[in-house]
């Protein structure tokens, strides 16, 4: 249940952010705090160490992210549509609700998966609950979804791919890895929009947007390198040969050792 509360907080947070703080602010601030949260949950809930590597990841991720940010933000300062502060401190705030809600279902998917849930299941147990809950919203504010076809079919592609196909592909990972790590690597997002941005739709990326899409590129590569595998231990011959009378006995049982977890 708690996942789904996230789920149905996230959306109206996470758009809301971007129409007062901007599209790059609103979405670096939200995806961006998205890790930093899902390591304390894990940390105050899980009792999780945080590793080496996880923190490297996390520093490359969230530098990038911030550059990209800086980047974009530079770009919108030369046309027109100044912000107020206090809408800009209001944006923010909700970015960090937003980023919160997205650790917090995904830390709740997670934990249905690893006891036992299949990825599926938990996926459509808290997106179906959480999409029940955002039915008034829907009711509210969707009747420009049918106001023409042009809409109809734009709301069903976000429906369809990024939504369904990514939130199951995003339930097949948490099945394999932390929240935390699952959370991180979606700091890739940003990047590959600014990428898109310029193959697709013609943008310019700066020097420095084209830094930040590299450190968050690092961050992947960090996060997902395969680790070296401890060598097996090898056993030492015997240095003594037994006797008949002792080879005939039976060996004498040991008791296990205190605190042994394996």
């Amino acid at each position: 249940m708690v996942g789904a509360l996230a789920v149905g907080a996230y959306p109206p947070a996470f758009y809301t952010s971007m129409h007062l703080a901007g599209v790059a602010a609103g979405t670096v601030v939200s995806i961006g705090s998205a890790p930093l949260a899902s390591a304390l949950i894990e940390r105050v809930v899980d009792k999780r160490r945080l590793t080496r590597r996880w923190m490297t990841g996390a520093a490359l991720g969230l530098s990038g992210t911030v550059l990209l940010c800086m980047a974009e933000a530079a770009q919108a300062h030369s046309g027109p549509g100044a912000r107020s502060v206090r809408a800009t401190v209001l944006g923010v705030g909700l970015g960090l609700v937003a980023g919160f809600t997205y650790a917090l279902y995904s830390w709740a998917a997670h934990r249905l998966i690893s006891r036992g849930v299949t990825s599926g299941a938990a996926m459509g147990a808290v997106f179906g609950l959480g999409g029940l809950l955002l039915l008034p919203v829907l009711l509210a504010t969707g009747a420009p979804l049918l106001g023409s076809w042009s809409n109809a079919a734009v709301g069903t592609y976000m429906a369809l791919v990024p939504m369904f196909t990514g939130y199951v592909l995003f339930g097949w990972g948490l099945a394999h890895v932390p929240a935390s790590t699952a959370t991180t690597l979606s700091l890739l997002e940003p990047a590959v929009a600014a990428v898109l941005a310029v193959l697709v739709v013609g943008e310019r990326l700066p020097p420095l947007g084209w830094t930040g899409v590299a450190l968050v590129v690092g961050c992947l590569a960090v996060l997902t390198a395969p680790t070296r595998g401890t060598p097996p231990m090898r056993t030492a011959p015997p240095t003594t040969t037994a006797s008949p009378m002792r080879a005939a006995s039976p060996p004498m049982p040991t008791a296990p050792a205190p605190n042994d977890l394996s």
